[in-house]
Parts: C-alpha cells; structure tokens; sequence
C-alpha cells in the first residue's frame, strides 16, 4: 500500500513551490495609474461608516471595500454602538453631516492615506482611511473615526 501511495505521489506534476501557489492566489497589489480616483470612494466610506455606526445601515454592506481588520473594527463598534443605543432607549436615526474636506497622500504606489473632515450639528470628526490598490480596486485596509 504504501508503495502505490509513493507512485501516485509521483504520478501529479508539481505546479511549483507552494509558496509561489499561495502568491498567485493572494490578493494581487495594482498601480494607482490602474485604479479609478479614491476620492468618490473616501467619501462614500465615511458616510457609510457614520451610517452603520448610527445603525441605518449594515456592515455587510461596506464588506467589499474593507479589508479584514477594519471590518473586524466596524463591526465591533456598530456593536458596541448599538448596545448604547438600546440601553438609552434611543431609535437609530440617520446622521445629519457634511463632509468639510478630504486631504490624501500617496505614500507608495498604489496606496492612499486620507483624513476625511466630518461636521455634524453638535461636532467635527475626522476619519482616517488607508486604501490598497488591490485585485484591480481599491480597498479600505485601515479605517479610524477619531
């Protein structure tokens, strides 16, 4: 048994190291000249994250733009926000703000730093957002509200 187990093993070409496989199949970094402009998506990121953090909208809406880590976050504190929200009585309503200024740089090639300037009625935040051109699109790999 063990010597048809040792000819079959042999029988399968090698497709290569698999590392070089798992590179292949990894997300693959693009070009800022190949990627359409960020700011349409910075700014539509910020308004969806004020959204699902005032619980009008839901995170698996924004997943195709957010890397895992961030969306780990925002889910956590749309969580966390929720909660608050039910032990004050308080119906989600949907955020009343305008976005006052995007400033962005471009550290690398295919990445995007930006500070999103929120003003609500009662203050003004900034959003801090990371984009990687990757697979062709850009995609939020950090996201801050601060």
């Amino acid at each position: 048994m063990a010597s048809m187990m040792e000819g079959s093993a042999h029988s399968y070409p090698r497709i290569g190291a698999t590392l070089a496989v798992a590179e292949y199949f990894a997300p693959q970094p693009t070009a800022t000249a190949d990627l359409p402009d960020p700011e349409p998506l910075l700014r539509n990121l910020t308004r969806g994250m004020l959204e699902v953090l005032a619980g009008v909208r839901e995170v698996e809406q924004l997943a195709r733009w957010l890397a895992e880590d961030p969306y780990r976050v925002l889910v956590t504190r749309a969580n966390l926000a929720a909660r608050a929200r039910s032990a004050r009585q308080v119906t989600p309503t949907r955020p009343v703000h305008s976005i006052v200024s995007v400033r962005t740089c471009e550290p690398a090639d295919g990445i995007i730093e930006s500070v999103i300037v929120v003003s609500t009625p009662v203050r003004t935040r900034a959003v801090a957002m990371r984009l990687e051109g990757l697979d062709g699109r850009w995609r939020a790999t950090s996201l801050a509200l601060l």
